[in-house]
């Protein structure tokens, strides 16, 4: 169910988050890494209309099928290398918060691959779509209509 049709949200309610993707887009990091974290916090949270929109765009940036589907198995399914692991375990570490800290191995892991610039960005990114999930959830967007490029 649609609880609040585009159509009908606030004018301008969507600017701050996408002054904030814009400054992604012009960061250094890799569009296809940025949509895979996207992809992945967005299976932790089931959102079905993120699900749509960045599986969409991994394929438009050319991402292979078998990596998209075992995406939510990277841990395990030998297709991720090392920087793209630490990535996704640093995207889960930040997106399922419990009553535990963020254990520094998980930091220090990323630090081999990333300087303090691009996980700033990266916490950014998380953090981003993290708030995206809950507002499309809330708003009750429904997946399916999501075209590349579309936003």
């Amino acid at each position: 169910m649609e609880r609040i049709p585009y159509s009908e949200l606030p004018e301008g309610i969507f600017e701050p988050l996408m002054a904030i993707e814009e400054k992604l887009k012009n960061s250094s990091l890799d569009n296809k890494l940025l949509e895979l974290v996207r992809l992945r916090v967005s299976q932790i949270n089931g959102c079905a209309y993120c699900l749509d929109m960045h599986t969409k765009e991994l394929k438009h940036a050319g991402e292979s099928e078998i990596r998209i589907s075992l995406l939510s198995a990277w841990e395990e399914s030998g297709f991720f290398d090392e920087k793209e692991k630490a990535v996704l375990h640093f995207a889960e570490a930040l997106t399922v918060i419990d009553d535990k800290p963020l254990h520094n191995d998980v930091f220090e892991t990323l630090q081999k691959h990333f300087d303090k610039h691009e996980i700033s960005f990266l916490s950014l990114a998380i953090a981003q779509i993290n708030t995206w999930n809950r507002l499309m959830k809330s708003f009750g967007f429904k997946a399916g209509n999501y075209e590349v490029a579309q936003v």
